[in-house]
């Protein structure tokens, strides 16, 4: 007999406080998933924009969460 116990819990693509950029360590508030599957990149808001012009055509997704900022302050 097999059978699991627990329950599921929703997954969520919102970054969190724990979410790091790749560059600096800053609170990450963009995640770009690269087109060729390699994975995904976290950024800062400053090393988002920094690299956005080139690296944007290059993903498959790109979430933005800077938003945040204005709320936050």
């Amino acid at each position: 007999m097999t059978g699991t116990t627990g329950t599921l819990e929703a997954t969520t693509n919102t970054l969190t406080a724990l979410d790091r950029c790749d560059r600096c360590g800053a609170q990450a508030y963009v995640r770009a998933v690269l087109s060729s599957g390699t994975g995904a990149l976290l950024f800062c808001n400053h090393h988002a924009r920094q690299v956005e012009e080139t690296l944007r055509p290059k993903t498959s997704e790109w979430v933005d969460e800077s938003g945040r900022l204005a709320e936050a302050g």
